[in-house]
């Protein structure tokens, strides 16, 4: 389980990031919208995106300290 938290949170951080980069870039570049999408809701999307992948990072931390523990 703890390496199914950590590679999904990596995963789920990475997107953020290139979401977060590609909503960046389209906006200052002047487009309001990119894909169908505004460029807004794809800056939220890979903030969501980033925390999810904290949350499953901080998940397998409190994981193998709860092993440590036993």
């Amino acid at each position: 389980m703890d390496t199914l938290l950590i590679m999904l949170g990596r995963l789920a951080g990475l997107a953020g990031v290139v979401v977060c980069v590609v909503a960046g870039v389209a906006r200052l570049a002047g487009a309001y919208w990119l894909a169908g999408f505004q460029v807004q809701t794809l800056l939220l999307a890979g903030t969501a995106l980033m925390v999810l992948g904290c949350l499953c990072l901080l998940a397998a931390i409190a994981e193998r300290i709860g092993e440590r523990e036993t």
